[in-house]
């Protein structure tokens, strides 16, 4: 596990030493361990490395054959070995014990194929001295990052996270992009291609990206599994496959020659992975799981349950955020715009479970595999409801506009609100970008200047095309397994793998995700979607099947609980003057996209209780503190994680 950047220059430049050093030692944080720097005339690779496996050997940058080729990897490759064993049979002579160098003999085996080949997380990049090519590429569902600029002279600078490619090369423009913030207010994320600057780009995942002479070419290389059969058509046969696929998962995951353990939220898909550990290891599991203050808020004792079950190693935070310090932090780690409240207790957990481990095991993927998010059952009731009388329906949408506000987030109430407000209305991806957006298109003129509309124009609401053409992408599809491939395609990748790598590297910790592991997300996606989701209410029904014998019953049975926040309260109490001296400051205001009175409406409706904007209020506060970092310095050093 590393972090990486780089430089290739398109006309006669030569790579700088110094500049490349800066850059690596702003992602410090994903590699206390190592550093490494490789020049060859106009290429430069560098990294930092956080070393998990082949401790004594691993070093980066790595060449491979005769010096031809050199590599920098972030990562890790679980079938590494058996790759090696099927590259030293092919006659290859490995001088490492690390899944770097078998990457690299692959590619001079198979060119970019070989990321076929490779089964894990991996963002690298390798430079063929003799070709003068570079050859970039990042996981299938991108767990690991890789952003990038491309200069009018065909130079072409690589990183891992933005700030350094303006440490490459201080000229780069930092405009931002106007359609990027747009999307952001609607997404809570900026997805791929974009980044919050015009300048740069995201490698999307399941994406190589090819630079020679001054030209780059991008090209996918896998999805999801579209119209292929059924795997199968018999339950019990679809439970053991499940079963297994994901014991040989996390089996590989468990490979470390540091230590290992396991967040535990008590959620169904952490609890799964935990009991598979502890099946799997000859000494109790180390489990880690925070909470906070507020009880509705704490899963604590849902993991307890599961800790006293498989007789873990348990470890419970209880913390009290510190937030005006912490934000700030959070703000320059993600490096651009980043709205996803959950964040901050993702960061929590990883600083204090970094304090025992090096690596630790989650549950991420189990609600995009297996329909566990509420949404996907209040999408299916609202296409049952199409099936309405016009009358019927007219009037159902009447009566939703009619309903008086309820400000408890997550109550009954507050749900059939939002159903009937968002899921009854519109198209399948109007539907679902109200279901999971932040700001709705209808809503954004009031909130936005007059020259920020103008400087948007027809790209106001770019979130719908983006969701639109998730959506068209996956048509045929049962509609659950439909929903699922748009999650896949672009919550999972740019906001849930977004955050845990940034939370997780920020504090020098790895995070490895079972369920995420591509083998068994292509085997999974092609069963039936009424067996991810039984009618309404029966969420994960095959999951929880499958390993009904390993879970006690209460956490078969309680319901989906998001790793959340107190929001709407902390932005009544604590975080009430840290908001306003914030995002009503001349100085935010004077960026230009909003309109006062629009952002002074959402806060006077928060502060009198009539609504709940907790996450919005959030979303326009995580904005404006990534300006501040973005204005404050061109590339300050990171915060440490232990501050």
């Amino acid at each position: 596990m590393c972090g990486i950047c780089g430089v290739v220059y398109g006309s006669g430049g030569k790579a700088d030493e110094a500049a490349l050093r800066r850059a690596a030692g702003l992602i410090a944080h994903r590699g206390p361990d190592d550093e490494g720097v490789f020049i060859d005339g106009p290429a430069g690779l560098a990294m930092r490395r956080l070393a998990i496996i082949d401790l004594s050997t691993g070093h980066q940058p790595l060449s491979y054959e005769n010096g031809r080729y050199w590599i920098v990897f972030n990562g890790e490759i679980y079938n590494y070995q058996f790759l090696r064993a099927e590259l030293e049979a092919r006659g290859h002579r490995l001088k490492t014990k690390s899944d770097t160098e078998a990457i690299l003999a692959l590619y001079r085996d198979l060119g970019p194929a070989c990321v076929q080949r490779l089964r894990g997380m991996f963002a690298f990049a390798i430079w063929d001295k003799k070709e003068r090519r570079l050859f970039i590429a990042r996981d299938r569902l991108g767990k690991k990052p890789l952003v990038y600029a491309q200069r009018p002279d065909g130079t072409l600078l690589f990183a891992s996270e933005l700030r350094c490619l303006f440490a490459l090369d201080p000229g780069l423009p930092r405009e931002v992009d106007p359609v990027a913030v747009d999307m952001y207010l609607s997404l809570q994320y900026i997805p791929s291609p974009k980044t919050i600057y015009k300048s740069a780009r995201k490698l999307p995942p399941a994406h190589t990206l090819t630079w020679q002479d001054g030209r780059i070419s991008i090209a996918p290389y896998w999805d999801l599994p579209l119209g292929r059969a059924p795997v199968t058509t018999d339950p019990e046969e679809a439970k053991r496959l499940i079963r297994e696929k994901l014991t040989e998962s996390v089996r590989l995951r468990m490979i470390s020659e540091v230590p290992l353990g396991a967040f535990l939220s008590g959620g169904v898909d952490s609890s799964v992975i935990v009991a598979l550990m502890s099946r799997l290891s000859d000494r109790p599991v180390k489990t880690f799981s925070i909470g906070f203050e507020e009880e509705r808020f704490s899963e604590t004792r849902f993991a307890r349950l599961v800790a006293e079950r498989h007789k873990t190693d348990h470890t419970e935070f209880i913390v009290k955020p510190e937030m005006a310090e912490v934000l700030p932090k959070l703000a320059w780690h993600y490096g651009e715009p980043f709205a996803d409240a959950s964040a901050l207790p993702t960061y929590y957990v990883a600083r204090e479970t970094r304090r025992f481990v090096t690596v630790a095991l989650n549950g991420d993927g189990g609600d995009e595999s297996f329909a566990g998010y509420l949404r996907y059952a209040a999408m299916k009731a609202a296409k049952a409801a199409d099936s309405l009388p016009r009358p019927a329906l007219a009037a159902l949408r009447a009566g939703a506009e009619l309903l008086p506000e309820w400000n408890a987030p997550y109550g009954t109430a507050w749900r059939a609100k939002r159903f009937l407000r968002s899921a009854v209305f519109g198209d399948l991806p109007g539907r679902h970008l109200k279901m999971i957006g932040y700001f709705h298109e209808d809503e954004k003129p009031a909130l936005y200047s007059e020259p920020f509309k103008r400087t948007l124009g027809a790209d106001l609401g770019a979130a719908v095309g983006y969701m639109s053409r998730a959506f068209n992408a996956c048509e045929g599809q049962d509609f659950i397994n439909r929903l699922l491939y748009v999650d896949y395609k672009t919550y999972l990748p740019e906001c849930l793998m977004a955050k845990v790598d940034i939370a997780t590297m920020a504090c020098s910790l790895e995070g490895r995700s079972p369920l995420l592991d591509h083998e068994f997300v292509e085997l999974v996606y092609g069963l039936p979607g009424a067996w991810k989701l039984k009618g309404l209410r029966g969420h994960k029904w095959i999951f929880k099947e499958a390993f009904r014998d390993l879970l006690p019953p209460e956490i078969l049975r309680r319901g989906k609980m998001g790793f959340g926040i107190p929001l709407g309260a902390w932005f009544r109490g604590p975080l009430k003057d840290f908001w306003a001296d914030h995002v009503l400051s001349k100085d935010a205001l004077s960026r230009g996209y909003f309109d006062e009175r629009g952002l002074r409406a959402y806060w006077d409706d928060h502060q009198a209780g009539r609504r709940d904007h907790g996450y919005r209020l959030w979303a326009l506060l995580m904005l404006e503190l990534w300006h501040r970092h973005a204005a404050g310095s061109g590339a300050p050093g990171a915060p440490s994680c232990a501050q």
